[in-house]
Protein backbone atom coordinates (compact mmCIF):
# COMPACT_ATOMS: atom_id res chain seq x y z
CA UNK A 1 0.00 0.00 0.00
CA UNK A 2 1.44 3.53 -0.88
CA UNK A 3 1.85 5.51 2.35
CA UNK A 4 0.89 9.40 1.92
CA UNK A 5 2.04 12.38 4.07
CA UNK A 6 -1.17 14.22 5.02
CA UNK A 7 -2.02 17.24 4.11
CA UNK A 8 -0.35 17.38 1.06
CA UNK A 9 -1.29 17.93 -2.56
CA UNK A 10 -0.66 13.74 -3.35
CA UNK A 11 -3.05 12.90 -0.15
CA UNK A 12 -5.92 15.22 -0.88
CA UNK A 13 -5.92 14.00 -5.01
CA UNK A 14 -5.92 10.37 -3.75
CA UNK A 15 -8.51 11.03 -1.09
CA UNK A 16 -10.80 12.81 -3.29
CA UNK A 17 -10.34 9.41 -5.82
CA UNK A 18 -11.17 7.66 -3.48
CA UNK A 19 -14.62 9.97 -2.04
CA UNK A 20 -15.37 10.28 -6.04
CA UNK A 21 -15.06 6.38 -7.24
CA UNK A 22 -18.81 6.27 -7.51
CA UNK A 23 -20.41 3.08 -9.55
CA UNK A 24 -18.56 1.89 -12.46
CA UNK A 25 -21.74 2.09 -14.20
CA UNK A 26 -21.27 2.33 -18.09
CA UNK A 27 -24.54 3.39 -20.57
CA UNK A 28 -24.64 -0.07 -22.00
CA UNK A 29 -25.34 -1.67 -18.56
CA UNK A 30 -28.56 0.84 -17.70
CA UNK A 31 -29.79 -0.08 -21.80
CA UNK A 32 -29.30 -3.53 -20.59
CA UNK A 33 -30.99 -3.74 -17.24
CA UNK A 34 -33.79 -1.33 -18.58
CA UNK A 35 -34.46 -4.15 -21.65
CA UNK A 36 -34.78 -6.66 -18.66
CA UNK A 37 -36.94 -4.79 -16.42
CA UNK A 38 -39.54 -3.90 -19.41
CA UNK A 39 -39.15 -7.57 -20.65
CA UNK A 40 -40.54 -8.75 -17.69
CA UNK A 41 -42.95 -6.38 -16.55
CA UNK A 42 -44.84 -7.23 -19.91
CA UNK A 43 -44.16 -10.78 -20.50
CA UNK A 44 -43.94 -12.16 -16.42
CA UNK A 45 -42.71 -15.89 -16.18
CA UNK A 46 -42.33 -16.62 -19.62
CA UNK A 47 -39.55 -13.85 -19.56
CA UNK A 48 -38.30 -14.85 -15.88
CA UNK A 49 -37.58 -18.48 -17.03
CA UNK A 50 -35.60 -17.52 -20.32
CA UNK A 51 -33.14 -15.61 -18.20
CA UNK A 52 -32.49 -18.10 -15.40
CA UNK A 53 -32.10 -20.74 -18.27
CA UNK A 54 -29.84 -18.79 -19.58
CA UNK A 55 -27.98 -17.58 -17.11
CA UNK A 56 -28.45 -20.08 -14.35
CA UNK A 57 -30.28 -23.60 -14.38
CA UNK A 58 -31.29 -24.87 -17.72
CA UNK A 59 -33.69 -27.46 -16.40
CA UNK A 60 -35.34 -24.70 -14.15
CA UNK A 61 -39.65 -24.82 -14.78
CA UNK A 62 -42.25 -22.43 -14.03
CA UNK A 63 -43.55 -24.67 -11.43
CA UNK A 64 -40.69 -24.93 -9.91
CA UNK A 65 -39.57 -21.56 -9.67
CA UNK A 66 -40.99 -20.91 -6.27
CA UNK A 67 -38.69 -23.24 -3.36
CA UNK A 68 -41.39 -25.91 -1.88
CA UNK A 69 -42.12 -26.42 1.80
CA UNK A 70 -40.36 -29.95 1.44
CA UNK A 71 -37.14 -28.71 -0.47
CA UNK A 72 -36.88 -26.32 2.48
CA UNK A 73 -37.46 -28.78 5.36
CA UNK A 74 -34.57 -31.03 3.66
CA UNK A 75 -32.53 -28.56 3.87
CA UNK A 76 -32.76 -27.46 7.45
CA UNK A 77 -32.15 -31.73 7.89
CA UNK A 78 -29.41 -31.67 5.95
CA UNK A 79 -27.26 -28.76 7.19
CA UNK A 80 -24.28 -29.34 9.90
CA UNK A 81 -25.14 -28.90 13.79
CA UNK A 82 -22.13 -26.30 14.09
CA UNK A 83 -23.85 -24.12 11.14
CA UNK A 84 -27.12 -25.06 12.92
CA UNK A 85 -25.36 -23.23 16.32
CA UNK A 86 -23.91 -20.56 14.30
CA UNK A 87 -27.37 -19.66 12.54
CA UNK A 88 -28.81 -19.70 16.17
CA UNK A 89 -26.56 -17.35 18.25
CA UNK A 90 -26.51 -14.85 14.68
CA UNK A 91 -30.48 -15.02 14.36
CA UNK A 92 -30.89 -14.47 18.22
CA UNK A 93 -28.40 -11.33 18.21
CA UNK A 94 -29.38 -10.00 14.84
CA UNK A 95 -33.30 -10.07 16.51
CA UNK A 96 -32.37 -8.83 19.78
CA UNK A 97 -30.66 -5.81 18.45
CA UNK A 98 -33.32 -4.88 15.63
CA UNK A 99 -35.94 -5.39 18.30
CA UNK A 100 -34.79 -2.07 20.20
CA UNK A 101 -35.39 -0.08 16.52
CA UNK A 102 -39.47 -0.97 16.82
CA UNK A 103 -41.27 2.69 17.37
CA UNK A 104 -44.86 3.08 18.65
CA UNK A 105 -47.71 5.34 16.90
CA UNK A 106 -48.62 8.20 19.20
CA UNK A 107 -51.02 10.81 20.17
CA UNK A 108 -50.67 14.66 21.10
CA UNK A 109 -53.48 17.01 22.75
CA UNK A 110 -51.51 19.45 24.61
CA UNK A 111 -52.99 22.35 22.70
CA UNK A 112 -56.43 23.23 23.74
CA UNK A 113 -58.99 21.35 20.76
CA UNK A 114 -56.72 19.59 18.30
CA UNK A 115 -55.19 15.99 18.31
CA UNK A 116 -52.20 15.45 16.58
CA UNK A 117 -50.34 12.04 16.60
CA UNK A 118 -48.73 9.62 14.13
CA UNK A 119 -49.59 6.02 12.94
CA UNK A 120 -46.80 4.04 12.55
CA UNK A 121 -47.99 0.64 10.39
CA UNK A 122 -45.38 -1.77 8.62
CA UNK A 123 -45.95 -2.79 4.52
CA UNK A 124 -48.11 -5.44 3.57
CA UNK A 125 -44.95 -7.15 1.52
CA UNK A 126 -41.05 -7.01 1.21
CA UNK A 127 -38.84 -8.66 -0.64
CA UNK A 128 -35.29 -9.32 0.23
CA UNK A 129 -32.75 -10.11 -2.56
CA UNK A 130 -29.73 -12.96 -1.92
CA UNK A 131 -26.71 -12.95 -3.85
CA UNK A 132 -26.40 -16.86 -5.07
CA UNK A 133 -22.22 -16.75 -4.35
CA UNK A 134 -20.51 -18.64 -7.31
CA UNK A 135 -23.26 -20.78 -8.53
CA UNK A 136 -24.66 -20.90 -5.14
CA UNK A 137 -21.41 -22.60 -3.64
CA UNK A 138 -20.55 -19.04 -1.20
CA UNK A 139 -24.18 -19.01 0.02
CA UNK A 140 -24.49 -15.34 1.84
CA UNK A 141 -26.34 -16.66 4.71
CA UNK A 142 -25.73 -13.59 6.26
CA UNK A 143 -27.72 -11.47 3.91
CA UNK A 144 -30.82 -13.34 4.60
CA UNK A 145 -31.21 -12.71 8.36
CA UNK A 146 -30.01 -8.86 7.83
CA UNK A 147 -32.98 -8.62 5.26
CA UNK A 148 -35.50 -10.83 6.78
CA UNK A 149 -35.31 -10.06 10.56
CA UNK A 150 -36.02 -6.34 10.80
CA UNK A 151 -38.95 -7.02 8.67
CA UNK A 152 -40.44 -9.65 10.28
CA UNK A 153 -40.12 -7.50 13.86
CA UNK A 154 -41.44 -4.60 11.94
CA UNK A 155 -44.52 -6.43 11.44
CA UNK A 156 -44.78 -6.99 7.52
CA UNK A 157 -47.76 -9.91 6.70
CA UNK A 158 -45.39 -11.07 3.59
CA UNK A 159 -41.84 -11.68 3.36
CA UNK A 160 -40.56 -13.07 -0.10
CA UNK A 161 -36.62 -14.09 -0.90
CA UNK A 162 -35.15 -14.35 -4.37
CA UNK A 163 -32.24 -15.97 -4.69
CA UNK A 164 -30.34 -17.51 -7.92
CA UNK A 165 -30.84 -21.26 -7.97
CA UNK A 166 -28.16 -23.84 -9.09
CA UNK A 167 -26.98 -24.78 -12.01
CA UNK A 168 -29.03 -28.10 -11.26
CA UNK A 169 -32.06 -25.72 -10.13
CA UNK A 170 -31.88 -26.11 -6.12
CA UNK A 171 -31.10 -23.03 -3.93
CA UNK A 172 -28.29 -24.00 -1.28
CA UNK A 173 -29.30 -25.86 2.22
CA UNK A 174 -27.44 -23.47 4.03
CA UNK A 175 -29.89 -20.41 2.20
CA UNK A 176 -32.58 -22.45 2.75
CA UNK A 177 -32.19 -23.07 6.63
CA UNK A 178 -31.42 -19.67 7.34
CA UNK A 179 -34.97 -18.46 5.28
CA UNK A 180 -36.71 -21.10 7.83
CA UNK A 181 -34.99 -19.67 10.51
CA UNK A 182 -36.29 -16.47 10.36
CA UNK A 183 -39.50 -17.38 9.06
CA UNK A 184 -39.33 -16.42 5.58
CA UNK A 185 -43.12 -16.56 3.82
CA UNK A 186 -42.19 -18.03 -0.20
CA UNK A 187 -38.95 -18.40 -1.63
CA UNK A 188 -38.35 -18.03 -5.28
CA UNK A 189 -35.10 -19.35 -7.74
CA UNK A 190 -34.66 -15.89 -9.57
CA UNK A 191 -31.80 -13.44 -9.40
CA UNK A 192 -30.06 -10.28 -10.43
CA UNK A 193 -31.88 -7.72 -12.15
CA UNK A 194 -35.22 -10.17 -13.77
CA UNK A 195 -36.09 -10.89 -10.07
CA UNK A 196 -36.09 -7.33 -9.28
CA UNK A 197 -37.89 -6.61 -12.10
CA UNK A 198 -40.24 -9.67 -10.84
CA UNK A 199 -40.56 -8.44 -7.45
CA UNK A 200 -41.57 -4.83 -8.40
CA UNK A 201 -43.73 -5.84 -11.17
CA UNK A 202 -45.32 -8.97 -10.19
CA UNK A 203 -45.88 -11.91 -12.25
CA UNK A 204 -48.24 -14.61 -12.40
CA UNK A 205 -45.69 -16.92 -9.86
CA UNK A 206 -44.18 -13.82 -8.10
CA UNK A 207 -46.43 -11.42 -6.55
CA UNK A 208 -45.17 -7.59 -6.52
CA UNK A 209 -44.25 -5.97 -3.27
CA UNK A 210 -43.60 -2.88 -1.15
CA UNK A 211 -40.24 -2.45 -0.36
CA UNK A 212 -37.03 -4.90 -2.08
CA UNK A 213 -33.70 -4.76 0.38
CA UNK A 214 -30.45 -6.21 0.01
CA UNK A 215 -27.49 -6.39 -1.52
CA UNK A 216 -26.25 -7.45 -5.31
CA UNK A 217 -24.28 -6.97 -8.17
CA UNK A 218 -24.33 -3.65 -10.14
CA UNK A 219 -27.05 -5.53 -12.37
CA UNK A 220 -29.35 -5.87 -9.23
CA UNK A 221 -28.46 -2.09 -8.07
CA UNK A 222 -29.26 -0.77 -11.01
CA UNK A 223 -32.40 -2.66 -11.54
CA UNK A 224 -33.43 -1.18 -7.75
CA UNK A 225 -32.35 2.08 -9.04
CA UNK A 226 -34.95 2.30 -11.75
CA UNK A 227 -38.06 0.41 -9.86
CA UNK A 228 -36.95 2.73 -7.03
CA UNK A 229 -40.34 4.90 -6.68
CA UNK A 230 -42.71 2.16 -8.39
CA UNK A 231 -41.20 -0.03 -5.09
CA UNK A 232 -39.44 1.29 -1.99
CA UNK A 233 -36.08 0.35 -2.47
CA UNK A 234 -33.45 0.14 1.04
CA UNK A 235 -30.37 2.21 -0.96
CA UNK A 236 -27.95 2.16 -3.93
CA UNK A 237 -25.18 0.36 -2.55
CA UNK A 238 -22.07 0.40 -3.91
CA UNK A 239 -18.64 -1.22 -2.94
CA UNK A 240 -17.66 -2.27 -0.01
CA UNK A 241 -15.26 -0.13 1.87
CA UNK A 242 -13.27 0.27 5.29
CA UNK A 243 -11.22 3.04 7.02
CA UNK A 244 -9.46 2.38 10.36
CA UNK A 245 -7.91 5.07 12.40
CA UNK A 246 -5.10 3.98 14.11
CA UNK A 247 -2.07 5.46 16.98
CA UNK A 248 0.96 3.72 18.35
CA UNK A 249 -0.51 1.14 20.14
CA UNK A 250 -2.66 -0.74 17.15
CA UNK A 251 -1.76 -3.96 16.39
CA UNK A 252 -0.63 -4.04 12.35
CA UNK A 253 -1.06 -6.93 11.95
CA UNK A 254 -4.91 -7.11 13.02
CA UNK A 255 -5.49 -3.62 10.82
CA UNK A 256 -3.57 -5.56 7.63
CA UNK A 257 -6.49 -8.11 8.36
CA UNK A 258 -8.95 -5.59 8.61
CA UNK A 259 -7.78 -4.05 5.51
CA UNK A 260 -7.76 -6.67 3.31
CA UNK A 261 -11.17 -8.27 4.66
CA UNK A 262 -12.53 -5.65 2.65
CA UNK A 263 -10.07 -5.01 -0.53
CA UNK A 264 -11.05 -8.82 -1.18
CA UNK A 265 -14.84 -8.01 -1.84
CA UNK A 266 -14.19 -6.42 -5.09
CA UNK A 267 -11.69 -4.47 -7.47
CA UNK A 268 -13.66 -1.11 -6.54
CA UNK A 269 -13.64 -1.42 -2.70
CA UNK A 270 -11.64 0.92 -0.47
CA UNK A 271 -9.51 0.03 2.03
CA UNK A 272 -7.90 2.92 4.20
CA UNK A 273 -5.91 3.05 7.22
CA UNK A 274 -5.12 7.16 8.61
CA UNK A 275 -2.61 7.24 11.62
CA UNK A 276 -0.18 9.64 13.69
CA UNK A 277 2.47 6.74 13.94
CA UNK A 278 4.41 6.57 10.67
CA UNK A 279 6.16 4.03 12.61
CA UNK A 280 2.64 1.99 12.85
CA UNK A 281 2.22 2.94 8.70
CA UNK A 282 5.33 0.86 7.38
CA UNK A 283 4.76 -1.57 9.78
CA UNK A 284 0.89 -2.29 8.46
CA UNK A 285 2.45 -1.85 4.86
CA UNK A 286 4.54 -4.83 5.54
CA UNK A 287 2.15 -6.89 7.18
CA UNK A 288 -0.89 -6.12 4.33
CA UNK A 289 2.12 -7.49 1.54
CA UNK A 290 2.77 -10.37 3.90
CA UNK A 291 -0.69 -11.42 4.63
CA UNK A 292 -1.84 -10.93 0.84
CA UNK A 293 0.15 -13.43 -0.43
CA UNK A 294 -2.06 -16.49 1.23
CA UNK A 295 -5.20 -15.10 0.38
CA UNK A 296 -7.14 -17.15 -2.34
CA UNK A 297 -8.50 -13.66 -3.83
CA UNK A 298 -5.33 -12.10 -3.47
CA UNK A 299 -5.84 -10.80 -7.30
CA UNK A 300 -8.59 -8.98 -6.53
CA UNK A 301 -7.16 -7.59 -2.99
CA UNK A 302 -4.10 -6.37 -4.45
CA UNK A 303 -5.96 -4.48 -7.07
CA UNK A 304 -8.56 -2.86 -5.30
CA UNK A 305 -5.76 -1.70 -2.51
CA UNK A 306 -3.87 -0.42 -5.73
CA UNK A 307 -6.39 1.44 -7.08
CA UNK A 308 -8.54 2.71 -3.93
CA UNK A 309 -6.26 1.86 -1.13
CA UNK A 310 -4.21 4.27 1.03
CA UNK A 311 -2.17 4.89 4.37
CA UNK A 312 -2.58 8.10 5.30
CA UNK A 313 -0.21 9.48 7.94
CA UNK A 314 -1.57 12.68 9.83
CA UNK A 315 -0.04 15.28 12.13
CA UNK A 316 -3.34 14.22 14.80
CA UNK A 317 -6.05 12.27 15.58
CA UNK A 318 -8.08 15.17 15.28
CA UNK A 319 -6.82 15.34 11.37
CA UNK A 320 -7.79 11.36 11.68
CA UNK A 321 -11.14 12.10 12.42
CA UNK A 322 -11.24 14.94 9.64
CA UNK A 323 -10.62 12.55 6.82
CA UNK A 324 -12.69 9.92 8.12
CA UNK A 325 -16.30 12.32 8.03
CA UNK A 326 -15.29 13.74 4.69
CA UNK A 327 -14.84 9.86 3.33
CA UNK A 328 -18.23 9.28 5.54
CA UNK A 329 -16.95 5.02 5.60
CA UNK A 330 -19.05 2.15 5.26
CA UNK A 331 -17.21 0.99 8.03
CA UNK A 332 -15.08 2.61 10.45
CA UNK A 333 -12.38 1.12 12.94
CA UNK A 334 -10.89 2.51 15.95
CA UNK A 335 -7.58 1.15 17.20
CA UNK A 336 -6.92 3.33 19.50
CA UNK A 337 -5.75 3.74 22.83
CA UNK A 338 -9.55 4.57 23.98
CA UNK A 339 -11.90 4.24 21.28
CA UNK A 340 -14.73 5.47 23.32
CA UNK A 341 -12.98 8.82 24.12
CA UNK A 342 -14.09 9.74 20.75
CA UNK A 343 -17.31 8.84 19.69
CA UNK A 344 -17.90 12.46 19.71
CA UNK A 345 -15.93 13.42 17.21
CA UNK A 346 -17.85 10.47 14.30
CA UNK A 347 -20.59 12.37 11.99
CA UNK A 348 -20.36 10.21 9.11
CA UNK A 349 -19.91 6.60 9.53
CA UNK A 350 -22.14 3.60 8.22
CA UNK A 351 -21.27 1.17 11.53
CA UNK A 352 -18.17 1.84 14.07
CA UNK A 353 -16.48 -1.09 15.42
CA UNK A 354 -14.38 0.06 18.75
CA UNK A 355 -11.20 -1.82 19.86
CA UNK A 356 -8.50 -4.27 18.67
CA UNK A 357 -11.17 -6.96 18.92
CA UNK A 358 -14.02 -5.53 17.10
CA UNK A 359 -13.14 -6.29 13.56
CA UNK A 360 -15.33 -5.98 10.53
CA UNK A 361 -16.30 -9.33 10.51
CA UNK A 362 -18.14 -9.13 13.77
CA UNK A 363 -20.42 -6.65 12.59
CA UNK A 364 -20.85 -8.67 8.98
CA UNK A 365 -22.51 -11.73 11.19
CA UNK A 366 -23.08 -12.29 14.72
CA UNK A 367 -22.85 -8.45 16.35
CA UNK A 368 -26.49 -7.69 15.90
CA UNK A 369 -26.57 -4.09 14.20
CA UNK A 370 -27.28 -4.51 10.42
CA UNK A 371 -24.75 -4.91 7.46
CA UNK A 372 -26.72 -3.46 5.25
CA UNK A 373 -24.47 -0.11 5.17
CA UNK A 374 -24.98 3.10 3.36
CA UNK A 375 -21.61 3.28 0.68
CA UNK A 376 -19.99 6.07 -1.70
CA UNK A 377 -19.77 8.69 1.06
CA UNK A 378 -23.97 8.21 1.52
CA UNK A 379 -23.71 8.05 5.25
CA UNK A 380 -23.53 11.08 5.25
CA UNK A 381 -27.09 11.24 4.89
CA UNK A 382 -28.22 7.87 5.04
CA UNK A 383 -28.06 5.10 7.26
CA UNK A 384 -28.08 1.47 8.02
CA UNK A 385 -31.12 -1.10 7.02
CA UNK A 386 -33.37 -1.09 10.36
CA UNK A 387 -36.99 -1.85 11.05
CA UNK A 388 -37.82 2.03 10.10
CA UNK A 389 -37.33 0.64 6.36
CA UNK A 390 -40.46 -1.57 6.87
CA UNK A 391 -42.83 1.08 7.83
CA UNK A 392 -44.87 4.21 7.44
CA UNK A 393 -45.58 6.85 9.63
CA UNK A 394 -49.25 8.85 8.33
CA UNK A 395 -49.82 11.78 10.32
CA UNK A 396 -53.28 12.08 12.44
CA UNK A 397 -54.65 15.75 12.67
CA UNK A 398 -58.27 16.76 14.48
CA UNK A 399 -59.44 20.28 14.96
CA UNK A 400 -62.67 21.24 17.01
CA UNK A 401 -64.76 24.12 16.03
CA UNK A 402 -63.35 26.42 18.49
CA UNK A 403 -59.61 25.65 17.98
CA UNK A 404 -60.30 26.20 14.41
CA UNK A 405 -61.44 29.79 14.53
CA UNK A 406 -58.63 30.47 16.80
CA UNK A 407 -55.71 29.76 13.83
CA UNK A 408 -58.49 30.12 10.83
CA UNK A 409 -57.56 33.77 10.13
CA UNK A 410 -53.03 33.10 9.97
CA UNK A 411 -53.78 29.88 7.68
CA UNK A 412 -55.88 32.43 5.36
CA UNK A 413 -53.06 34.74 5.57
CA UNK A 414 -50.54 31.80 4.42
CA UNK A 415 -52.63 30.57 1.84
CA UNK A 416 -53.70 33.77 0.19
CA UNK A 417 -49.50 34.54 0.47
CA UNK A 418 -48.76 31.41 -1.70
CA UNK A 419 -51.78 32.52 -3.89
CA UNK A 420 -54.06 29.64 -3.31
CA UNK A 421 -57.44 31.31 -2.77
CA UNK A 422 -59.39 27.79 -3.19
CA UNK A 423 -57.21 26.85 -0.06
CA UNK A 424 -57.98 30.19 1.57
CA UNK A 425 -61.69 29.54 0.65
CA UNK A 426 -61.95 25.74 2.44
CA UNK A 427 -61.40 27.77 5.82
CA UNK A 428 -63.48 30.91 4.93
CA UNK A 429 -66.66 29.40 3.94
CA UNK A 430 -66.18 27.37 7.42
CA UNK A 431 -66.18 30.98 9.44
CA UNK A 432 -69.52 32.51 7.57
Amino acid sequence: MKIYKYPSKTADKRVAAIVNRGLDVKKKDVAYVTRILEDVRKNGDKALIQYARQFDSPRLTIPSLKVTSGEIEAAAKSVERSFKRALNRAANQIEAYHRQQRSNSWINTQRPGTLLGQIVTPVDTAGVYVPGGKGGETPLVSSVLMGVIPAKIAGVRHVAMVTPPTKDGSVNPHLLAAARKVGVDAVYKVGSAWAIAALAYGTETIPKVDIIVGPGNIYVTLAKKIVAGTVGIDMIAGPSEILVIADSTANPAFIAADLLSQAEHDTMASAILVTDSSTLAGAVDSAVKEQLENLARRETAAESLERFGAILVVPNLEAAFEISNRIAPEHLELHVKDPFAYIGRIRNAGAVFMGEYTPEPVGDYVAGPNHVLPTAGTARFSSALSVDNFVKKTSLIHYSRKAFKREARDIIRLAEIEGLDAHANAVKIRLR
